[in-house]
Order: C-alpha cells, then structure tokens, then sequence
C-alpha cells in the first residue's frame, strides 16, 4: 500500500512563505507523475502544480511564478515552496501520486491526508 504523508502547512501572513512536503513509502521513481492540489469547502479540488518523473513541471496560472514544485529522489520526498502567498491560497493542500500498473495504460491514484494552508494578517 503505497502511503503519500504531508507536512508543511499552517498560518502564515500575505506576503510570506510555506513549504510543503510529501513523504512517499515507495520510490518517488516509481511514479510517473506527482502534483499538488488543493481545496476549500464546497469547491472542487484544483490541480495547482505538476511534475513528471523527468523532472518536467507544470503549474496552474494562479501560482505561476509564486509557487515551485521540487521532488529530492534520495528521500522521495515532494516539495511546494510558496512565496508571497495571498489571501485566496488558503486551501487544504493535498499531494497527488499517479503510476501506470499495466501496459495498456491503466493508472492507480494515490492521496496525502491533506495539509491545511491558512493565510491571514
């Protein structure tokens, strides 16, 4: 059972910083695609950042240029640096995992907990 555990999250003011983590129980080589998303209460949970096994990253307009997607192989962990977070970030953040498991293409999905991002003065 392949097991993605958050961490990271909490108050931080506009302007300011977080980094989220996302700890895997499996090689992070064994995925061929890891992202973040997140969501508020009564909305859909949105897609935010993206990046392939190669290392090729993706990122949703409203985090462009705010937001970095990282993965460190050696502790197959996934990072999100957020800077200069504003009001509209807060959200549960969730990490996001996808591996193909047959070769016509078949996917297994695998979810973190979630970390809530709060942002206020």
């Amino acid at each position: 059972q392949v097991q993605l555990v958050e961490s990271g999250g909490g108050l931080v003011q506009p302007g300011g910083s977080l980094r989220l983590s996302c700890a895997t129980s499996r090689s992070i080589l064994s995925f061929d695609r890891m992202g973040w998303y997140r969501q508020n209460p009564g909305k859909e949970r949105e897609l935010i950042a993206t990046i392939t096994a190669s290392g090729t990253t993706n990122y949703a307009d409203s985090v462009k240029g705010r937001f970095t997607i990282s993965m460190d192989r050696a502790k197959n962990t996934l990072y999100l640096q957020m800077n200069s977070l504003k009001g509209e970030d807060r959200a549960v953040y969730y990490c996001h995992a996808r591996r193909r498991i047959t070769v016509e293409g078949a996917v297994a999905d695998y979810w973190g907990q979630g970390t809530q991002v709060t942002v206020s003065s």
